[in-house]
């Protein structure tokens, strides 16, 4: 048994599955530099990633369980939990027992941990294809900052690249200096600092004004509940949303 240590990518932690079936079994999976490492309950084992191991268990992950469960597991592994590598793992492993009919499993402590991790990155996107707002910088590219809890850019690419296919823009997760960038219906996922922004357009500070204006107008006061709207619309996204500044 080993402690794994691994790159945090994607294909990094498919590599972890193959080594856990083929070689050592995985007691613990963790990002390399993360923390200090000590080995608890095994020798630690640095696993490098291999495009054709990846390859191997997302075709495994495809045939044996299903495509369902292959996007399921990649929306898992962008959660942020610090025991997500594990909870996929056992998920994983139970779906090559069962294949298909995995998912079915509810009432297992395996699959509903998987399934409350999916639910909480979905669930997140879905508001932040809701919540976002744009600025506009001066060469006309549209800019938002946000700070999810769960590592959701790709998750909104083909929203918002869809939705705005004629206008350049950056959506900039700030906590993980990572940025989707997109034009012309196409997008990637960069590293990005914000000491890279052009300046602010030179009308932005209007455009904000009159958004202020549009929120406080159409709002009912009689029918104000601070409740739902918090429900809705969380108070840790709060000061991205120009309406609430």
């Amino acid at each position: 048994m080993a402690e794994y240590l691994y790159d945090g990518t994607f294909e990094g932690f498919l590599c972890c599955v193959y080594d856990h079936y083929y070689n050592e079994k995985a007691t613990a999976i963790t990002v390399k530099g993360d923390a200090e490492q000590i080995a608890f309950f095994g020798e630690l084992a640095e696993i490098k990633t291999d495009g054709k191991k990846a390859q191997i268990v997302y075709r495994a992950i495809e045939n044996k369980i299903s495509a369902f469960d292959l996007k399921r597991a990649y929306r898992i592994f962008l959660a942020e939990a610090p025991d997500k590598e594990m909870i996929l793992l056992n998920y994983l492993c139970f779906g090559f027992i069962k294949g298909q009919a995995a998912s079915s499993y509810h009432g297992l402590p395996i699959v509903r941990d998987a399934e409350l991790l999916e639910k909480k990155v979905t669930t997140e996107a879905n508001r932040f294809r809701e919540l976002l707002r744009f600025s506009v910088l001066k060469n006309d590219i549209l800019y938002s900052e946000i700070e999810p809890d769960n590592n959701i850019l790709e998750l909104l690419g083909p929203h918002y690249s869809d939705r705005y296919k004629n206008d350049p823009f950056i959506i900039h997760d700030v906590k993980r200096s990572r940025a989707l960038i997109a034009a012309g219906g196409r997008w990637y996922i960069s590293e990005f600092a914000k000491e890279n922004l052009p300046e602010y357009h030179e009308d932005e500070s209007s455009f904000r004004s009159l958004w202020k204006n549009y929120f406080e107008t159409i709002a009912i006061k009689e029918r104000t509940n601070p409740r739902c709207q918090k429900n809705f619309m969380p108070v840790r996204y709060w000061k991205h949303l120009t309406e609430m500044k």
